[in-house]
Parts: structure tokens; sequence; C-alpha cells
């Protein structure tokens, strides 16, 4: 008997980084069967992604072509169509928000039976009449061209599917591997106070993310510099990369807190760093969801969050607070020296958490199966 050939799913993703979408793409990708199902994925950066080589050594392929932006939707749309036309792909699934209807009118056209869009974000920073009209238009060439729409939370879906559409959204959780979180060496704090040579007594206040304007990092570093009035004892530390890093870099220096900041760039140790910090804070403009919460969470990091992160980021072991970035830089910081003072919810506890709500690996692995009507 000849060995069964998985079915194959082309994402279409703009790189294969570590951001939150990317993430979860890669906790199905390493726990689903691949016997029965093979990623390949399409990207628009030239670079190589933190992930191509995991997904090579996955069994993944990786194609790289030009950004809709760089080259328009005609070409954009033969290109997707020359990499979907050769038969083998039972689903195409665009992570890309807004321009998702182009990689599914790409797949429409190459005969593939299921397009899925998927909303990963809750807004867009442009504004004005004409923006306003072509997101109108890109949201009507996702109802014409998909067959099946997905999203990170409520709010992600109605931000790109629209109300009415509510009760045709299926919403994936950004679930996480969760043993890698509460499995860590209980040394850790130490050994990340002695690695960045920040001072045994002092708190580190984590924040990762890529350097965007929506992840708002400057807010992070008004934070520091009023706690850092009543004394010395607070150190930031940013994980992560992105067009804005230089310019956060250079804020620092000019607001007198560049000695009590730490730039790691991306890692790849992130469950270690976690579990590394006294708390997370993440005060973005808006979020689709924000797994990075969930994985603080998990460690039994104490998180502040923008209340414009979706609620549904909150486990229930009492860690996260949100407040409003309207608030005060002293209402904020209020809260995060009250919140050092938390209790850590034990490993069961958080495990048992994340599994009632949905939120482990596990828990979701064949609700994206059945999406690619494999099992």
């Amino acid at each position: 008997m000849e060995p069964q050939v998985p079915k194959r799913v082309l994402h279409v993703v703009s790189s294969m980084g570590r951001g939150g979408a990317e993430t979860l793409i890669m906790n199905v990708y390493r726990n689903m069967d691949r016997s029965l199902c093979q990623f390949d994925f399409i990207t628009h950066s030239s670079g190589v992604g933190d992930y191509d080589e995991e997904i090579r050594n996955l069994g993944g392929r990786i194609y790289q072509i030009q950004s809709l932006g760089e080259i328009g939707p005609f070409r954009y749309v033969k290109d997707l169509k020359r990499m979907m036309s050769n038969g083998e792909y039972t689903a195409v699934h665009a992570h890309t928000d807004y321009q998702s209807g182009f990689p599914a009118l790409a797949a429409k056209l190459s005969g593939i039976q299921t397009r899925i869009c998927h909303s990963h974000s809750s807004s867009w920073l442009k504004s004005g009449k004409r923006e306003e009209l072509a997101l109108k238009v890109l949201k009507s060439l996702i109802r014409l061209s998909a067959t099946k729409y997905c999203s990170c939370s409520e709010e992600a879906a109605a931000f790109l599917f629209g109300k009415k559409r509510k009760k045709e959204v299926q919403i994936l959780h950004n679930s996480i591997e969760v043993n890698e979180y509460v499995n860590t060496d209980s040394n850790l704090k130490m050994m990340m106070h002695q690695t960045l040579n920040i001072p045994d007594h002092a708190k580190i206040i984590g924040h990762v993310g890529r350097f965007s304007d929506s992840k708002n990092q400057q807010f992070i570093l008004n934070v520091l510099k009023s706690l850092l009035v009543e004394g010395p004892d607070y150190y930031a530390v940013f994980v992560g990369d992105g067009p804005l890093r230089q310019r956060i870099e250079s804020k620092a220096e000019e607001l007198g807190v560049g000695e009590n900041v730490k730039f790691l760039g991306i890692r790849t140790d992130i469950p270690q760093l976690m579990n590394g910090f006294d708390i997370f804070i993440f005060p973005s403009l808006f979020e689709g969801f924000g797994i990075v919460l969930l994985e603080a969470q998990c460690a039994g990091v104490p998180c502040i969050a923008a209340d414009s992160v979706p609620k549904s980021t909150d486990m229930g072991l009492g860690l996260t607070k949100y407040l409003s970035l309207h608030s005060s830089i002293e209402q904020w910081c209020k809260e995060i020296k009250s919140s050092l003072s938390v209790s850590k919810p034990s490993k069961d506890e958080i495990r048992q958490q994340f599994t009632n709500k949905g939120f482990h690996i596990e828990n979701v692995l064949q609700d994206w199966m059945q999406l690619y009507d494999v099992g």
C-alpha cells in the first residue's frame, strides 16, 4: 500500500518573522500531523525570515514574490496565480488582512475550492476619505473571492468582515505551546539580571513586539522616565525589531533613560525571557489579539495592557489589567507598582486555565484541520 500523500495548504504572509500571526501559524505547524497536511508559504520579503529554516526542516516550501505595493494589483495577482496553478493545493490561507482578497482572487482563478481570509488586526493607521474608500473596495474583494472567513478575535472579525457577517466568521484562538512557558528554569530571573548587567534588586519591565507605530513603544519610555524619578531600580527590556527601532533607541537617550533600557533584538528564547520579566507592559494603539500577552501570563508574569487590546487575552489568572492610554502616566506607574506584588499562579493552575479557555495549542489543531477538510 502506497503511503498517503499529505494535502498541501498554501499560506500567504508578509514574511515569516516572529510576529504574532507567524508565531501562531508555526505553533500549529509544529504540532499538527504533517503526514496528513503540509504547509507551504508565499512571502513578500526578499530577506531570510526567522522561521524559514524551521519551515524547510518541517517539509514546507517558501516562495518569495514582490508585494502588492511594489508591483500593483494586476501583476501581483498574476504572480500569485503562477504559484497556485500547479494543482497541488487543497486550500489557500491568506494572512495579509485587508489585502487578503488578492490571494483569494488568485486562488479562485486557479480553481482552488477552499479560499480562507484570516483577520489578525482590529484597525489600521491610515485615515481619510480616500483610505476609507480603498478599505471598502478591499473588503468587497474579500467577499467576492473568499469561501471561508476566520479571525483571532471578535474585534478583528468586525474590522475586516463587518459586524453583519459575524456569524460567518470562525474565531480561531491564538493558542500557544503552554509547556514551553511553564516548564522553565526557576533561576531565569537571576540569569537575566546577570546577562544584561542589571542590578539584582531592580525590577524588569518587559515588552515583546515589532517596533512600529501601533505597538506604541515610546509610551513605555515615558512610563519608565516617570518611574525613575522615584529611584533607579527599574529597567525596560525590549525584544523585537522593526522600522522604528532606531527612533525608539534615540528617544530613550533623548529622555535620559538610555542607561535603564536594553534592546535585545530578535530572539528565539521568548519563553525564557518572559520568565525573567517582573512585569509585562503592552500599550498598543490597537491589536487584533495580542499573543504575547498569553505568553507572559503563561510564564506567570503580571501584565498591564492598553484597553484597546481585546479582553479575551485575559486568561483569568489574576495577572492582567487594562488601562486607557488616555490615563495619566502616573496611573500607569501606580498600576505597575501594584502589580509587582501579585502572586504567581501555580504551573497546574496556568495549564488548567489555558486549557479551559481553549488557548492551549492542542485545543485548536482540529479547528485548523477542519478549515482544510483534513482529518
